[in-house]
């Protein structure tokens, strides 16, 4: 999915987000998902043109099918579930009349009511934010923070992703939408013909004795 691995160590703590990722790797393996499992390469120049119109170059990105249509589905289907009720549930203004929305001063109500599938990320220390933004037809990643781990914030309430790196995802995307001739999509994500998703609980519903410790392989 783009992201170079000959410098992440083979080790658990990876899944923490502890290796470095650059944000065009980022942005380039999150448009896997919208692109229905299809990587492409992200590129900086599509096409140049010279004073008469004549094309001098045109990108032609390369591709390659990562995962299956469904996998890329359930995943952007889970991310949504992060700006409806988790750490980017601000983009919907949802908590508007809470203290914390009034006080932190990114509590900025961008209302937006079409299909977003979203991830935030907090590093150590506050030291960086993300936020990685998907709508059917555009991906953008944001990344706050500075070059120097040194300099972060003190409080998580204003170091983390939600905080430092979705408002400006928020007011770029109020731009994009503003601005018709890019067609940026409100639409819904392309679902499967082929797909059902089901969450089945049924083992952990009830409880159990508080002896068992389920197997990881159980869930």
């Amino acid at each position: 999915m783009g992201v170079d691995i000959s410098d992440i160590p083979e080790a658990p703590s990876i899944a923490l987000g502890t290796p470095d990722v650059t944000l065009y790797e980022m942005v380039g393996a999150y448009s896997t998902f919208a692109n229905q499992g299809v990587y492409i390469t992200p590129n900086l120049i599509s096409r140049i043109e010279d004073k008469n119109g004549t094309v001098l170059y045109q990108n032609v990105p390369e591709t390659r099918d990562v995962i299956s249509e469904e996998t890329a589905y359930v995943t952007l289907s889970l991310m949504e579930g992060v700006t409806q009720s988790g750490s980017g549930s601000r983009l919907r203004g949802t908590w508007r009349s809470s203290k914390m929305y009034k006080e932190v001063i990114t509590g900025y109500p961008y209302d937006f009511k079409n299909p977003i599938a979203g991830k935030t990320g907090t590093t150590q220390n506050n030291s960086d934010g993300w936020f990685m933004g998907i709508v059917p037809n555009l991906v953008t990643g944001v990344w706050v923070g500075g070059e120097d781990r040194a300099t972060h914030f003190r409080s998580t309430a204003y170091g983390q992703g939600a905080t430092m790196a979705l408002p400006i995802w928020g007011v770029y995307m109020k731009s994009c939408y503003a601005d018709e001739d890019l067609n940026v999509s409100d639409g819904s994500f392309k679902r499967p013909s082929k797909i059902s998703i089901v969450t089945d609980c049924s083992e952990y519903k009830n409880g159990g004795d508080g002896d068992e410790i389920p197997d990881e392989f159980d869930f």
